[in-house]
């Protein structure tokens, strides 16, 4: 364990109510170049809406259908092609697969549309480790330990928090805190390692990664009755620093404000990641340029032959021992008929429920909006104090800040880069903030993320030459109190031959790791179906 606390530990500062503001929308700017760009709501209404076509020509006959091309189906594809399984195919609604793992380029760098990062896995994520092994991401062992190849692991500086005017190495605020914030953090801290460490009655870690491997002890799994927000009452964490810290951690995985998050879930940020590497390499992050767009193109490229793009899955249903599946064709505008002898549902909820309802349960599933803003410019950013990191945070801003999408190549020469700019709607409903989504222009966002970014780093005026913004309507699932005993969750979870999900919302985590793991457990659980020999992964 480190002495000192990490990212995940204590942020202190973030005057809140003044960072607010900057997402109001402040001083007039000047028009830029970029677009505004999401994720194809327009396909997904038809779902809801049901018009289609009636299907035409012959009925295609496959043995396992997967519809959902994130990271889960992704993941269930390489885990059937990893088994030498051939006979699949994975249908995607959008044009790219990926889901919120997908990126974009520009003429100076890829960048991410969403998550940029994967911390080291842990010992129990199994199928993950082997699948970045299979990658090169892992290229041996030292005394047993995974040596994961430094090209893949971030590099110095990794992070930098804006504090009281000055840039400071490390998020961690260094100066300005009472003797009672400092005991707090403290008091925190050691809380944390606690759970860290904690093993249950099932001799499970308390809180695992991932997280279908934690304990059941009651002990632990009763912290998902309240809040996080009420449960740092409870325990009397009542600095403005380290709530404001907490706050941006509940911001920054889920999406959602800790009144909003469940306890066991706000704990887990901190206590369910044990990263297992050699030497000092278990507690870094991988990232690339393009943020985990670098993972989920590997996946797609593994299955390349199997992928069908612009296919929505609009019904399906149990036919003898099989499935048959409605798709329709958007390139084609048809309808298509495909007969399985299984399926893997590898996406939300919420879609699956409109799908399969049969086969699925009513549940408290909310999503958390998030905006995702890439920003190129002509110089990188300094600003006073510690240099360019590859995460800025700024305790005074409501944005989570940017990462820099060449700081793993040429981030220090001088010349442009793209900042990826990322804020998660949260003090809005998810509905309020949706529609938004659907009603804020380019212009008006340009100007929101424009200003935060001066705010941030005044010696960015005059740089700023595009800002492209990609808006996530449905992001990820939020594990609100009473996740991990949601009825549907739990049905979910279970499937019954022949039609198994596969999704983070099984988790209530959006998290790559959680949703590779659903996505590996049902493609391994329709290669049993099938009886296709395999070695479990998971």
């Amino acid at each position: 364990m480190k002495a000192e606390p990490t990212r995940r530990q204590v942020l202190a500062g973030a005057a809140v109510g003044a960072g607010a503001t900057a997402l109001l929308g402040g001083c007039s700017q000047p028009a830029l170049p970029g677009t505004l760009s999401g994720t194809d709501w327009q396909r997904g209404h038809l779902i809801r809406e049901g018009r289609f076509p009636a299907p035409s020509g012959p009925v295609e006959e496959i043995d396992i259908l997967i519809a959902g091309g994130g990271v889960a189906g992704l993941a269930a594809g390489w885990r059937l092609a990893e088994a030498g399984f051939t006979r699949f195919a994975l249908f995607e609604l959008e044009d790219a697969p990926g889901g919120n793992g997908r990126s974009d380029r520009n003429a100076i760098s890829a960048y991410p549309l969403g998550a940029h990062y994967l911390p080291v896995p842990n010992r129990e994520a199994r199928a993950l480790r082997h699948m970045l092994r299979g990658f090169g991401m892992i290229t041996g062992e030292a005394n047993g330990a995974p040596v994961y190849d430094p090209l893949q692991l971030c590099a110095d500086l990794e992070e930098r928090l804006l504090w009281r005017g000055k840039w400071q190495e490390g998020l961690v605020p260094q100066t300005a805190l009472s003797n009672d914030d400092y005991a707090q953090q403290a008091r925190f801290t050691s809380a944390m390692s606690g759970f860290r460490e904690a093993i249950g009655r099932d001799g499970r870690h308390a809180f695992a990664s991932p997280m279908a491997l934690s304990s059941t002890d009651e002990r632990y799994r009763s912290l998902d009755r309240q809040s996080f927000a009420q449960w740092l009452d409870e325990h009397s964490y009542t600095s403005a620093p380290l709530r404001a810290h907490l706050r941006y951690c509940c911001r920054d995985d889920y999406g959602s404000e800790p009144e909003n998050v469940s306890a066991w879930a706000g704990i887990h940020y901190f206590a369910g990641r044990r990263g297992w590497a050699a030497g000092a390499d278990g507690d870094r992050e991988m990232t690339w340029p393009e943020g985990n767009g670098r993972l989920v193109r590997a996946m797609a490229d593994r299955i390349a032959l199997h992928l069908r793009l612009a296919r929505s899955l609009i019904r399906i249903e149990t036919d003898g021992s099989g499935v048959l599946a409605h798709v329709f064709d958007h390139r084609a505008s048809a309808t298509r008929i495909v007969r399985a002898r299984a399926a893997v549902l590898a996406m939300p909820h919420f879609v699956a429920q409109r799908i399969a309802p049969q086969h699925t349960a009513s549940g408290h599933f909310t999503y958390a909006p998030w905006v995702v803003a890439n920003v190129t410019v002509s110089r990188p950013p300094r600003g006073k104090g510690a240099p360019l990191a590859w995460d800025n945070v700024s305790a005074a801003s409501e944005s989570l800040g940017y990462v820099v999408a060449t700081h793993q190549t040429s981030s220090a020469d001088g010349g442009p880069t793209v900042l990826t700019w990322y804020v998660p709607l949260s003090r809005e409903t998810p509905s309020q903030a949706r529609k938004i989504l659907m009603t804020r222009t380019l212009q008006a966002w340009q100007r929101i993320v424009q200003d935060d970014l001066l705010a941030m780093n005044p010696d960015l005026s005059g740089a700023i030459e595009r800002i492209d913004v990609w808006r996530w309507g449905h992001a990820m699932v939020r594990p609100e109190p009473g996740f991990l005993s949601d009825p549907a969750r739990m049905a979910a979870q279970r499937g019954a031959p022949p039609l198994w999900f596969a999704h983070s919302d099984l988790s209530g985590l959006s998290l790559f790791e959680e949703a590779h793991y659903r996505g590996v457990i049902a493609a391994e659980s329709a290669l049993a179906h099938l009886a296709h020999p395999f070695e479990s992964l998971a």
